[in-house]
């Protein structure tokens, strides 16, 4: 029978041991801005200082703004595909090729 301390074992245990202990995941300090207190990490400014915009927030201004005026555009100018839509334009066809008027006029009382 084989001893409790053949050399197989003690390398599955201390291999064990080290495999818990290590933590490859963590890579030492947090990688994120830690919590300041302050609204997008700024400080408030002195009074009568201005606020200096970084290189990309106009880019980003004009990217995002520019993009939802271009959505609303083309929704205000998409076409028409509803069934509804097609029922009334190929009623109004049928009706002019049967010579019969297009325009409803109320009758008279």
């Amino acid at each position: 029978m084989l001893s409790k301390a053949t050399p197989l074992r003690s390398l599955r245990v201390r291999a064990g041991r080290e495999m818990v202990t290590k933590r490859f995941a963590s890579h030492g300090a947090p990688h994120y801005n830690e919590p300041t207190g302050y609204i997008f990490g700024e400080k408030p400014l002195v009074p009568g200082q201005k606020r200096v915009k970084e290189d990309w927030e106009n880019i980003w201004y004009i990217g995002m703004f520019g993009t939802i005026g271009l959505a609303a555009l083309l929704l205000y100018y998409k076409p028409d595909t509803s069934i509804q839509g097609w029922a009334l334009k190929e009623a109004k066809a049928r009706m002019e090729a049967r010579g019969e008027k297009v325009q409803y006029e109320p009758s008279r009382p």
